[in-house]
């Protein structure tokens, strides 16, 4: 029993699939986060949400906002708060780095996907720049278009 692993470490906890429809994305970074209490074991059962959340560089140090992890089912009092400011572990240059682009206009941090490392929780964040309503349908075209050679491929 010990070699067979749940799904949920196996892969991507979490992945934020708007954040690719919204957003062009640019360049990605692993950050760890800091965690309490049971929010680990909520996430391992994957109850991790990050559609609408976003990252801001505050103070030198980066943070997580309105990422959503839903309570431990057999937590008790002590259960956390599902939608806190969760703090990111990032190199300084890095934090330098997204902190300097973020101060250009249109430019955001968003997460992308959430997975267990090592059997730490990582978060993958990138620099995003938010799509217009042509880009949108752009991609949906080109979406269209692919599928369509596929099919025809096959």
């Amino acid at each position: 029993m010990k070699d067979a692993k749940s799904v949920a470490t196996t892969g991507p906890v979490a992945t934020n699939k708007k954040a690719r429809y919204d957003y062009h994305l640019m360049d990605r970074f692993e950050a760890g986060m800091v965690l309490q209490g049971t929010e680990v074991k909520a996430i391992r059962a994957g109850r991790m949400n990050l559609t609408d959340s976003y990252a801001r560089v505050d103070g030198g140090e980066v943070f997580l906002i309105d990422a959503h992890i839903g309570p431990y089912e057999q937590g008790n009092r002590e259960n956390h708060e599902p939608k806190r400011k969760r703090k990111l572990l990032l190199n300084r240059r890095e934090i330098k780095q997204l902190e300097g682009k973020t101060r250009s206009t249109g430019m955001t941090i968003v997460p992308t996907k959430a997975y267990f490392s090592n059997g730490k929780v990582k978060v993958e964040i990138a620099m995003a720049r938010g799509k217009h309503d042509y880009d949108k349908r752009e991609d949906m075209r080109r979406e269209v278009d692919r599928r369509a050679i596929q099919s025809y491929l096959r």
